[in-house]
């Protein structure tokens, strides 16, 4: 089961198709609303998140764990249990390059310009190579167990790598070096994502929660709870929308292989490190603004409203998000 969740929208759609469990997805780059899905019954799927319809299908040798965009969005690259690199040319969906690796490769990504390609591997490093020709350039020795996640940040500053030490480990992209530890998963961190303006990056694995944080400060800004272990987190290329894919099971308890999209987090509004709750109405949407005022002229500190959120439980109305 794959999840959407919309800032300030209150739609669910299910795609389907997949026959078995969707371990990782990625947006399209260059295309907001459409998602590429890698699943364990050894199909790459691109949907339309909008109609909710699947609009390519590529079927490769193995069932695939990891799948990622290249920047620039003409290239995808997919990865399998087997360790073994597929890349997709995305106008043709068709594979135009595979490699074998004789060592354990986890998820995989590309720098924002697009000429390195990174693996995270079983050893607790991480591989970087030169693109197009996959030449080893470096390898960093990341943590302490096995790396099993990588993201890159949007501005093209830092990449981020989760591990089975349960640690979110920050990189400087350019001097290859650690800056910050995250630490608020307690089990083997899965995946890990940055929003669009890398600000935020979102992280989960057993835990029954998603945790999203500030890169720049490591401080916990927002927990999404969920029902089930989490596959794959991954944030839209344009806005604060959040979609993941977890274990969810059907009623003979199977993986569901299918797509849902839901609204948004909850009835919450967060400034910085406060949380102020109120019910979705404009008579309580205006006493927030009243207290906001009241704050900024009692501390003579400016509210930052364009980097504050406005969040909607899932059973908001589209009329009442707009009112508010």
């Amino acid at each position: 089961m794959l999840h959407f969740v919309l800032q300030g929208k209150a739609k669910d759609i299910e795609l389907k198709g997949h026959t078995d469990s969707v371990d990782q997805l990625c947006w399209d780059p260059k295309h907001a609303e459409l998602i590429a899905t890698a699943s364990g019954d050894k199909t790459v799927r691109l949907w339309d998140a909008r109609s909710g319809k699947c609009s390519q299908q590529a079927e490769l040798s193995g069932e695939n764990i990891n799948i990622t965009y290249k920047p620039d969005g003409t290239h995808i690259a997919v990865g399998n249990r087997d360790d073994e690199l597929t890349i997709l040319d995305v106008r043709k969906f068709k594979s135009i390059h595979k490699r074998k690796f004789n060592y354990e490769v986890n998820e995989i990504a590309w720098n924002m310009k697009g000429d390195m390609f990174f693996l995270t591997t079983g050893n607790g490093t991480v591989e970087v190579l030169s693109y197009p020709s996959l030449r080893p350039l470096d390898t960093l020795m990341a943590h302490t167990a096995g790396c099993y996640c990588i993201a890159i940040d949007p501005t093209g500053r830092y990449f981020a790598v989760g591990s089975a030490d349960s640690l979110v480990s920050l990189w400087d992209i350019s001097e290859m070096l650690c800056v910050r530890t995250f630490t608020k998963l307690e089990w083997p961190v899965r995946t890990i994502s940055f929003n669009h303006t890398g600000e935020y990056i979102a992280s989960a694995s057993e835990d029954l929660f998603i945790d999203i944080s500030n890169a720049q400060t490591g401080k916990t800004v927002h927990q999404i709870p969920c029902r089930a272990a989490m596959n794959s987190v991954e944030w839209n290329p344009k806005y604060n929308l959040l979609a993941y894919a977890g274990d969810d099971k059907n009623k003979y308890q199977a993986d569901e292989g299918s797509v849902k999209q839901i609204s948004g987090f909850m009835g919450v509004m967060w400034l910085g490190d406060n949380y102020l709750y109120c019910r979705v109405n404009e008579r309580e949407a205006a006493k927030i603004m009243e207290l906001l005022t009241k704050f900024e002229q009692a501390s003579g500190q400016q509210a930052n409203i364009a980097k504050s959120f406005i969040l909607f439980s899932t059973n908001t109305s589209e009329i009442n998000c707009a009112r508010v």
